[in-house]
């Protein structure tokens, strides 16, 4: 949808949070993909977003982004079979799995973390550096907050 006619006076806080998010993640795709990482699509980026999958269990993954535990395995599967990263045995042994990027994992995810700060500068330019900073810091504020947990 283009949002650029879309009104935003008397909006709800959550629209104005989830629609530039879903910018920001379809952007990343198209950028990942556009720089060879191909195959990743939107559904991956509830592994792809910080703090990141190394050395965490399928189902904390799977609770971080508000999903079933069998739907994380199948984003995880087609990661897997893409080659972004390994699940294996956890070292505390039992029967525990963790997540673990290859190298092209570690390589996709430092290209997102640039084009994150490419996001980051033209955000700042559209609002201003002292807007985009007082921007960060209420979200800042909002994170450390009990409003999020």
């Amino acid at each position: 949808m283009d949002y650029s006619q879309v009104k935003t006076e008397g909006m709800l806080i959550g629209a104005l949070l989830r629609v530039p998010a879903e910018a920001i993640h379809r952007r990343l795709i198209r950028e990942l993909n556009k720089a060879g990482f191909e195959g990743l699509a939107l559904p991956h980026m509830a592994i792809f977003r910080f703090p990141g999958p190394d050395g965490v269990r399928p189902g904390v993954l799977a609770e971080r982004a508000g999903m079933s535990k069998q739907a994380m395995n199948r984003i995880l599967g087609s990661l897997e079979e893409m080659g972004y990263l390994v699940r294996t045995d956890a070292p505390d042994g039992g029967r525990a799995r963790i997540v673990q990027f290859t190298e092209r994992g570690r390589a996709a995810y430092a290209k997102q973390i640039e084009v994150l700060f490419e996001i980051e500068k033209e955000w700042r330019d559209e609002l201003g550096t002292r807007e985009f900073a007082q921007l960060k810091k209420l979200l800042g504020r909002i994170w450390e907050s009990p409003l999020v947990r």
